[in-house]
């Protein structure tokens, strides 16, 4: 009976947390491999980016909506809300 509440507690955190969106992520270069982290904008997608290593520049992948979809860990903070 003791976990009861403890479950409770447990969805209504979950769903707190799924409402915040993630503004930072790590992009991995599909070239030379670095990773950078970067601050993705809350507003708008970055359909373009240029590594700071080898200056390749780099767009997404088809069927993603911007570069932090296709090569970051965390995807964009709009497809975040769609979840």
């Amino acid at each position: 009976m003791a976990t009861l509440p403890l479950r409770r507690s447990y969805r209504r955190w979950r769903r707190f947390f799924r409402r915040r969106p993630i503004f930072f992520s790590v992009l991995r270069c599909p070239q030379c491999g670095k990773r950078s982290r970067d601050q993705m904008p809350a507003n708008a997608s970055v359909y373009f980016y240029r590594c700071t290593r080898c200056n390749a520049l780099f767009k997404p992948l088809q069927g993603d909506c911007c570069v932090y979809c296709s090569y970051g860990d965390v995807p964009c903070p709009d497809r975040q809300r769609r979840w």
